[in-house]
C-alpha cells in the first residue's frame, strides 16, 4: 500500500496495490496492521456505512463532537472531490482543508482522523462511497459545516457539475466556522 499525505499531514491519501490481468484485478482493500502502522496507532472500525449519490450531490462537512469518528472512505463506483477540514484547536493546521479525488477506477482510499470535518461532492453521474468508522454514529452528537464558509476557503470544483451543489435540508442549515462547535 502507498500512503502519501496530504496538505493535512495527518490525513492519509491510500493507495493499494492492485494486480490486474485478463480476468479482471484484485486487491486488499483493507488490512489492518498495515493501516495502524501507517497512522501510529492502533484503530478499531465499529460501523461501515453505504451511500449511493447523484452528480452534484454534496454530502457534508459532517463531524460528531462526542464519540469523534474516524473514517476510512472509498468509492466503489463513480467518483467524488472528498474534503477534510481540520476543526482541532490545538492543531498547527486548524481551520484548513484538504482535499482529494477519490474513483472507483483509481480504488484510492482517504483515512480522516477524529477532529476533522468530512464531506464530498459527487463529480460523476452516480457514485457510491463506502466508509469505516472507528465510533457508532451518534445524532445528538452530530454536526455540520457549512460546506462553503468562505473562513475555510474550500475549492470545490463545482463547474465540473454544472456549478450547483445539491444539499439535504439538514445540509442547508450548517453552521459557519465562526458558529461551529471544535475540537480543543
Amino acid at each position: 500500500m502507498k500512503v502519501t499525505p496530504t496538505s493535512l499531514p495527518e490525513v492519509l491519501l491510500l493507495e493499494p496495490k492492485i494486480f490486474s490481468d485478463d480476468r479482471g484485478f484484485f486487491f486488499e482493500s483493507w488490512n489492518q496492521r498495515q493501516l495502524d502502522e501507517r497512522v501510529g496507532q492502533p484503530l478499531r472500525f465499529v460501523q461501515d456505512n453505504h451511500s449511493r449519490s447523484r452528480r452534484g450531490v454534496l454530502r457534508g462537512l459532517h463531524y460528531q463532537v462526542q464519540q469523534a469518528q474516524g473514517k476510512l472512505v472509498r468509492v466503489v463506483q463513480g467518483q467524488v472531490f472528498d474534503v477534510a477540514v481540520d476543526l482541532r484547536r490545538s492543531s498547527p493546521r486548524f481551520g484548513q482543508w484538504a482535499g482529494a479525488r477519490l474513483s472507483a477506477e483509481g480504488k484510492q482510499q482517504l483515512w480522516i482522523p477524529p477532529g476533522f470535518a468530512h464531506g464530498f461532492l459527487v463529480l460523476s453521474d452516480t457514485a457510491e462511497f463506502l466508509y469505516k468508522t472507528t465510533d457508532y454514529y451518534a445524532p445528538a452528537a452530530e454536526r455540520t459545516l457549512v460546506w462553503d464558509d468562505p473562513r475555510v476557503g474550500i475549492r470545490w470544483p463545482l463547474a465540473e457539475v454544472g456549478g450547483v451543489a445539491s444539499l439535504s435540508a439538514k445540509d442547508a442549515k450548517a453552521q459557519s466556522w465562526a458558529d461551529c462547535d471544535k475540537f480543543d
